[in-house]
């Protein structure tokens, strides 16, 4: 099975939760959109749960040496989290990182400003948090936005996505209290390739895709 875009990966993932919402299992839900590429996913998935919408911010720290390469990530104003087990293989400290982690926290700040505009936080106390993205690779961005969300003190935390890795799925089980996927490939390799069109999206798109949600 493959995707053919986000919106239609949301609303695979959104029929699958109004099942467990219909179970009971996701009392008073909150979606949280892991933007840029959650927030057409989780757009589906707060529409299909009658869920208010609102973006987690989440920022990858990349190897100095290969952004794109993860050993870590950031939400909110919690401290990083650090990959361990990458930074070891890569002979990489934590101190050696704090630029890249003090250029993606502005630019984290920044895109909190521009997707919430003004608006606060969507209260989490005593309620479900179902954090969506359009994929899971290594779990690191997820696990980083878990932790942030526990001190938030909702009742439950769900992590939601399309596709995931085993890897990830078995490392956000110790820190959600769900973790709901549709496909597990192996061997893995990247979100990308289980869509056919995976675009980058833009700051426009994702307040194209907040607009007209259900408001928090």
């Amino acid at each position: 099975m493959r995707f053919r875009d986000r919106a239609h990966a949301g609303r695979e993932l959104a029929g699958h939760m109004r099942i467990l919402q219909e179970k009971g299992t996701l009392p008073d839900p909150v979606v949280l959109a892991l933007p840029r590429g959650g927030v057409t996913v989780a757009r589906e998935v707060a529409l299909a749960l009658g869920a208010p919408l609102d973006v987690l911010v989440v920022r990858k720290i990349g190897a100095p040496f290969h952004e794109e390469f993860g050993v870590g990530a950031i939400a909110g104003d919690e401290p990083p989290f650090f990959d361990t087990r990458a930074l070891d293989q890569l002979g990489l400290k934590e101190a050696e990182l704090a630029p890249i982690v003090a250029r993606e926290r502005s630019e984290l700040h920044r895109r909190e400003q521009r997707y919430r505009q003004d608006r606060p936080a969507a209260e989490l106390h005593g309620r479900t948090a179902i954090l969506v993205d359009d994929g899971l690779a290594t779990g690191s961005t997820a696990r980083a936005a878990v932790r942030a969300v526990r001190h938030r003190e909702p009742e439950r935390i769900v992590v939601a996505a399309p596709v995931c890795s085993h890897e990830a799925v078995e490392l956000l089980r110790g820190e959600a209290d769900d973790v709901v996927c549709m496909l597990r490939p192996s061997p893995f390799h990247a979100v990308g390739l289980w869509y056919d069109d995976f675009e980058q999206l833009t700051d426009e798109d994702v307040l194209e895709a907040l607009h007209g949600s259900r408001p928090v």
